[in-house]
């Protein structure tokens, strides 16, 4: 499996044709206690750059983008209930939904862990 972020802090793991976003750590620490998330339905299609999410803090409300183009395969299930998974597990079990690629030569265009980290340092 391979990860990908972008400069808006989404990060997308893919496994084949599947990819799963979320928002990385580094944009939940920013954002501060998520209190809402609104996934996108399943089978929706999105470009890459489309809005596909909404995530509500304390502080703000942020849209979040498709790194990819795709369908919407599954919305996260637990974060109508559990918004802050996000702030607990931003990386992992509070990623926001799954998608099938149409295209993945537009992971090309993504950063790898190492520049995004790099990215993040000069915030």
């Amino acid at each position: 499996m391979s990860r990908y972020f972008t400069e808006d802090h989404e990060w997308i793991d893919v496994d084949g044709e599947i990819g799963t976003v979320g928002i990385s750590d580094y944009a939940q620490g920013q954002l501060g206690d998520i209190v809402f998330v609104d996934v996108p339905e399943d089978g929706k299609r999105l470009a890459k750059g489309d809005e596909a999410a909404v995530v509500e803090s304390v502080k703000a409300a942020s849209d979040v983008y498709s790194p990819v183009s795709g369908t919407v395969l599954e919305g996260n299930p637990a974060l109508a209930d559990e918004p802050a998974l996000v702030n607990t597990d931003a990386e992992a079990d509070g990623w926001f939904f799954k998608i099938t690629l149409s295209d993945t030569s537009e992971l090309e265009e993504l950063m790898d862990e190492t520049a995004y980290e790099a990215f993040v340092a000069k915030l």
